[in-house]
């Protein structure tokens, strides 16, 4: 545990216009008038107050508080990894983090080969043997419903069912968005950053088969070099989330690189994950 230390406090006239501060429910964000309330905000005597516990967020005149601890609320485009709970009919269910189950149609998905044609009745009784409850799967948000379910599809090669990996949950406000979620790392292994705050670590294939439709696993034993760096991978990326600092493929890598002194066999204590958490932020 750290020793408490003596913080200066930030005042409402040193804080500059465009720059996040957090809020906890109940707090004043402003008084002008001028501002248009956004999600995780209410009006209350001419004054914009926050309801939720998080960073306040600044869009011209729109104002929200973004969570600091919440359920995923998708939008199209994001990458996810989910697992499947239900096989339905002409569809599966699948659990990504949010309020409500997602649903990924037969018909948003490629068939085994990236065979491009209409599903028939065939397809739908085979329907268990491309994935079946319990698997893992990456895809890409297409639509959000107005309930806030989330519809995938898994229409590119790059998407479909996961094999060997370890899979952590973290919260999907320290996933940090980018252009990319999918990341090669130079330690050996790769990640999947799941904008609902899934995320994959597995092994970097030597040669990707694009003739497997996303549905073909690799069952191949793991060598023990590969798994101690994802395993080293992964208490990494657990202390990122103790110190609540913001997860991509450059952060990552640094807390690797400052991990490499401690052993990986041995349980990582919290005062490496406060330390290597240090040695990042500063």
């Amino acid at each position: 545990m750290r020793l408490p230390v003596i913080r200066k406090a930030v005042g409402p006239s040193g804080r500059r216009s465009g720059e996040k501060h957090l809020v906890v429910p109940g707090d004043t964000i402003t008084t002008d008038t001028g501002y248009m309330r956004g999600h995780g905000t209410y009006v209350d005597e001419e004054k914009l107050v926050a309801s939720v516990a998080g960073a306040v967020e600044r869009v011209n005149k729109l104002v929200c508080v973004t969570p600091l601890k919440t359920r995923y609320n998708g939008e199209v485009g994001d990458i996810v990894v989910g697992r499947i709970t239900e096989v339905q009919q002409k569809r599966w269910k699948v659990e990504t983090n949010s309020r409500l189950d997602s649903v990924l149609l037969l018909s948003s998905m490629n068939l085994p080969g990236g065979e491009l044609r209409r599903r028939s009745a065939e397809d739908e009784l085979a329907m268990r043997d491309y994935l079946q409850e319990g698997d893992l799967i990456s895809a890409e948000v297409q639509s959000v419903f107005s309930d806030g379910a989330v519809s995938l599809h898994t229409r590119s090669l790059k998407y479909g069912k996961l094999g060997q990996g370890v899979l952590v949950q973290v919260s999907p406000s320290l996933v940090k968005r980018q252009k990319t979620h999918f990341h090669d790392l130079p330690c050996g292994a790769s990640v999947i950053l799941g904008n609902n705050g899934f995320i994959w670590i597995y092994p970097t294939p030597e040669q990707k088969d694009e003739e497997a439709g996303g549905f073909t696993t690799n069952l191949e034993p793991v060598p023990l070099s590969d798994r101690e760096v994802i395993s080293r991978l992964r208490n990494c990326i657990v202390a990122l989330v103790t110190q609540k600092l913001m997860l991509f493929d450059t952060s990552i890598l640094y807390c690797y690189e400052a991990s490499l002194p401690h052993q990986v066999r041995k349980p990582v204590l919290f005062t490496v994950f406060h330390s290597v958490g240090r040695d990042w932020e500063g």
